[in-house]
């Protein structure tokens, strides 16, 4: 268990105290790039009005202003502080928000085939679109978010960027079928966990924060900060998720709690604690499928830190993507990608 150990040992260096220390202005995120989340959010419902009534009303139904837009948001921004950084100025170019148009319908294209995947009934708090319309279409509209995506990226006629922003649906393959598998050896467990979520969720924004970066026309070191802040902010926010599906309630979270262990899978809570309750490996190694499971895997995370030490390892990334803003130019964009960094790990849904 060396690995878990080490791994431990590095997240206290990064305490909630670290974060607090940081300079904290008082800005809202939010409403630093509302102006182009409104155009963004406008702009996809206008992309995916097709002729056919039915397949406008599923493609268009989680585009209703109820969703986190969480991602746009930091791209839009990342745009803006790397522009400020770059030339002076946060104006944000067409191809720049388009880019954060296709990271929105590409994570809402996944959401989509995801709920199918997972079974799930319900989505930010009302019936996921399998649920309403069935498997079957449900998947052909998952397709056709991301075929309106693909037009999108072409558009950019970048070579570049079109490379990057197709490295994050391979990847997003790639990590549902890692979901699928799983490790016998506890450290290999941790390792592909984590890797797993870079892939499902990191990845997107990661690649996003580099493609704007590279439309922004930055060096390589801006444009690796710009990678690994939203790698660092993709880890921080999914750790959360996987803390929050054992310390929230459904009707907060918008969908059913504890679905993970429902599903079989194991996230960063069930693997600390495992470190403690040894008894768990055997429960992950069959992924929790006999009746009392679920309900013995959650008491063995009550009873032990893991949800602690996911916290801990959230801070711990969240105070890495704070680092990597530090040389960039000071502006009100690079603040609220600060604030962003400590608010992903308040959030509770």
């Amino acid at each position: 268990m060396a690995f878990h150990k080490l791994r431990i040992t590095n997240q206290r260096s990064f305490s909630s105290e670290t974060l607090h220390t940081s300079t904290q202005k008082d800005i809202n995120p939010f409403q630093e790039a509302r102006p182009e989340i409104d155009y963004i959010c406008d702009n996809i419902n206008k992309k995916l009005c097709t002729q056919m009534l039915e397949l406008r009303e599923m493609a268009q139904y989680y585009f209703d202003g109820q969703g986190k837009t969480f991602r746009p948001l930091i791209v839009l921004l990342m745009a803006k502080a790397i522009n400020m950084h770059q030339n002076s100025t946060d104006i944000i170019s067409q191809s720049q928000q388009q880019v954060a148009m296709i990271s929105e319908m590409i994570h809402t294209a996944s959401l989509i085939h995801d709920d199918v995947i997972d079974n799930s009934s319900t989505r930010r708090g009302k019936p996921t679109v399998d649920n309403k319309w069935g498997q079957r279409k449900a998947i052909l509209v998952g397709d056709y978010i991301l075929s309106v995506s693909s037009l999108l990226l072409a558009q950019l006629r970048n070579e570049e960027v079109v490379k990057i922003l197709s490295q994050v649906i391979e990847d997003l393959v790639r990590g549902e079928f890692m979901q699928l598998g799983s490790k016998e050896e506890p450290n290999d467990r941790f390792n592909h966990y984590l890797k797993k979520t870079f892939k499902k969720t990191a990845s997107l924004i990661a690649n996003s924060c580099k493609a704007v970066a590279v439309l922004g026309n930055c060096n390589e070191d801006v444009t690796q900060r710009a990678f690994e802040y939203g790698q660092n902010i993709g880890m921080a926010f999914q750790l959360i998720d996987d803390l929050l599906d054992f310390t929230s309630h459904e009707s907060i979270m918008g969908k059913p709690t504890a679905a993970d262990l429902r599903l079989g899978l194991a996230t960063a809570p069930v693997l600390y604690a495992a470190q403690e309750h040894q008894e768990l490996n055997a429960l992950i190694m069959r992924r929790f499928c006999h009746e009392g499971d679920v309900e013995l895997a959650r008491s063995f995370v009550a009873k032990s830190d893991g949800v602690y030490q996911t916290k801990l390892l959230a801070e711990a990334h969240s105070a890495a993507a704070i680092e990597l803003l530090k040389e960039l130019e000071p502006s009100k964009a690079r603040d609220a990608l600060e604030h962003v960094a400590t608010l992903v790990l308040r959030r509770n849904k």
